[in-house]
């Protein structure tokens, strides 16, 4: 019998999207633009801890949104509504990420001209996101402590990927069976290098940490922009 001819197709779309990536980011470099990929299970608090996050830099950077769903717009307009930010929605057409060409096609319908931040809220998704580099400039993710401490043991690639891992809704800790230390190792036994960060999206704790962060990195962009 002939043998049947098998094509790697997974591995040609992944190089052909690591390609597209590094082009897209050294674009938003070259102009100043710092992309926040932000990852996480749905029901996570991605978009309530942007809204907190947004409303406490605004004043100080210029910021776009870009809101990633399947379908619907609930989250692009709760953005808008609740900072004032530019924010615009992304479908996917059913899948269940984004890749490069999908993020350069958002960033085409926003006004970068004097945008410092563009934050790329992913598809709600703890496997796909993380196998597609969009171009951004840094990754991060959102663990709630209803998901437990040992997610980091079972989607390695997710942590793997991420420079910052925010471990949101720490007011509810005492009432889960969730070890914070515990939760930093599995991190580190992945990602070494990964900062985590424990907030609180609802009472507002550890938001300024992350504001923080997301302004030192943008210093660090501009710097090397120069």
């Amino acid at each position: 019998m002939d043998e049947v001819k098998i094509i790697e197709i997974k591995k040609s779309v992944f190089a052909d999207n690591e390609k597209d990536a590094n082009a897209l980011r050294q674009e938003l470099k070259h102009r100043g633009v710092f992309l926040l990929n932000l990852m996480s299970a749905p029901g996570s608090g991605k978009t309530t801890t942007l809204v907190n996050t947004i409303n406490r830099l605004k004043d100080k950077i210029s910021i776009a949104v870009m809101e990633a769903d399947i379908d619907g717009d609930v989250d692009a307009i709760r953005i808008k509504e609740a900072t004032g930010v530019p924010s615009i929605q992304l479908h996917t057409g059913g899948m269940c990420h984004l890749d490069a060409e999908m993020t350069r096609q958002g960033l085409e319908n926003l006004e970068l001209s004097n945008v410092d931040l563009v934050i790329l809220e992913n598809v709600g998704n703890l496997v796909c996101p993380a196998e597609f580099d969009t171009g951004s400039s840094a990754n991060a993710m959102i663990l709630s402590v209803p998901e437990g401490d040992d997610k980091p043991l079972k989607y390695p690639l997710m942590f793997s990927v991420c420079d910052l891992v925010l471990v949101n809704k720490i007011d509810v800790m005492p009432y889960f069976d969730f070890d914070l230390e515990r939760c930093k190792q599995n991190v580190k036994m992945r990602n070494p290098n990964a900062q985590v960060i424990p907030i609180s999206a609802k009472t507002g704790e550890g938001i300024d940490q992350f504001a923080n962060w997301i302004l030192s990195q943008i210093s660090v962009l501009k710097y090397n922009h120069l």
